[in-house]
């Protein structure tokens, strides 16, 4: 059954919280998320809301250690995490219901009184500069930050979210205190808990946690523009024996009445593994192991792409491939069938139900949306909207972002001539 009942409740200083039962569960996740993330940061704190990810759980004055902490949610066999993302950075711990009391403790802990010593801070920047060395030796997932730096150029947003060596190698103490006060604020929080618990009592134990903290002022982000007037390449040489790649246009925003329109039409081109690039690309060219498409969407600007791995000489081939399928779902005479339409809407529903079995990923789900959105559909209600999505609606959104104006085309392989791509992206297609 999915859950589609929930209730948010707002204390006096701001702070969110998002509650929903899950009567199936055995077990509750509690997911803090923060109105922050990698797009509020500088030139000189690039990085700063990854690596404060990493020391998050690394010792407080109660769980003086790494192990304190760890070993605190060991030992009743739950779990504990983060992410940090451009948008947002989030902590969550699940655990047996029983022990949702813990799991509030250790989070809140974590989150307010985290030492960051230095000792600690200065053995982290060694394993972070091995995970930005794993990024840059990994072009299947390398490509995607060269594409939004193509996109959003030198600003926050087309940073990368681990930042740069030189930059962690002077952060220091006070710039994860600063931080901290900066961005852990109630107003700026949202705690979500969902799975399996009661109600008054959890409300009660949130607010006994955050309910004293003081509201404040909140800093913003740089918005960034998203206009564009010719296609833009960029090439990032490297010795390869596969070229990595992603094609896409600029999109909507997070906010935009076409997102459900765009996730079915997504699904047809290349959300699925039946989808229109795959049989094309794959099945019947065999120009590629791997090629998907989707879509990622900010406050202020969004993007649709594909991305793909191929021979380094089939790369003009494959992007020849891919603009003749955005050519043709655009097109009014090129008919999208009742029943690739209908395959495309069962999956999008079938992933989202499979999704929300668990508590984790129904936290994320309602935490995302509130925190991001300031307003929450439940998976019912997203049903619905994927069900009205017609043949037409998809033909419009594509006539209106697949323009030859729009595309982008982001290159990791040993490539140095940009005329040669440039001239692929001007075909009329």
């Amino acid at each position: 059954m999915l859950p589609n009942n929930f209730q948010k409740t707002t204390l006096k200083n701001g702070l969110r919280i998002i509650t929903i039962p899950m009567k199936q569960v055995k077990s509750v996740t509690v997911l803090i998320m923060v109105g922050a993330g990698s797009r509020y940061e500088t030139k000189q704190t690039n990085g700063l809301s990854h690596f404060l990810e990493h020391m998050f759980f690394k010792g407080t004055k109660k769980r003086p250690t790494r192990f304190d902490v760890y070993s605190a949610i060991d030992a009743v066999g739950g779990e504990l995490n983060g992410g940090t993302g451009k948008d947002s950075i989030e902590f969550y711990i699940k655990v047996p219901s029983l022990h949702l009391e813990l799991a509030l403790d250790v989070l809140t802990d974590c989150l307010l009184h985290s030492k960051f010593h230095k000792e600690e801070i200065e053995l982290e920047k060694g394993v972070i500069f091995e995970e930005i060395n794993l990024y840059e030796d990994t072009p299947v997932v390398k490509i995607g930050d060269v594409f939004e730096r193509l996109l959003y150029g030198d600003t926050p947003l087309g940073w990368n979210i681990a930042g740069k060596k030189e930059v962690i190698k002077r952060l220091q103490t006070k710039d994860f205190l600063n931080y901290a006060k900066n961005f852990f604020v109630p107003n700026n929080l949202l705690v979500t808990i969902a799975g399996d618990f009661r109600q008054k009592e959890t409300l009660k134990m949130v607010g006994n946690y955050f309910g004293s903290l003081p509201k404040r002022g909140l800093p913003n982000f740089r918005k960034v523009g998203d206009d564009q007037k010719i296609p833009n390449v960029l090439l990032q040489p490297k010795k390869t024996d596969q070229a990595h790649f992603r094609l896409g246009v600029r999109a909507y925003p997070l906010v935009h009445k076409n997102r459900y329109i765009m996730a079915v039409l997504n699904g047809i081109l290349g959300g699925m593994a039946s989808s229109r690039l795959c049989v094309e690309v794959r099945e019947k060219r065999g120009l590629a192991y791997y090629v998907q498409s989707g879509k990622q969407a900010y406050k202020d600007v969004g993007y649709w792409v594909t991305q793909a791995g191929v021979d380094i000489g089939k790369l003009d081939e494959a992007v020849k491939v891919i603009l003749g399928e955005l050519a043709k779902i655009k097109d009014q005479k090129t008919t999208i069938q009742d029943e690739e339409l209908k395959r495309a809407k069962e999956h999008l529903k079938g992933k989202l139900t499979l999704s929300l079995e668990d508590s984790n990923a129904v936290a994320s789900f309602y935490g995302e949306q509130e925190l991001l959105e300031n307003k929450i559909r439940t998976p019912k209600q997203i049903i619905t909207l994927v069900d009205k999505v017609t043949v037409e609606d998809i033909q419009r959104v594509a006539r209106e972002i697949f323009v030859p104006e729009k595309l982008n085309l982001a290159v990791i392989g040993p490539y140095k001539d940009r005329s040669r791509f440039e001239d692929l992206l001007t075909l009329e297609f």
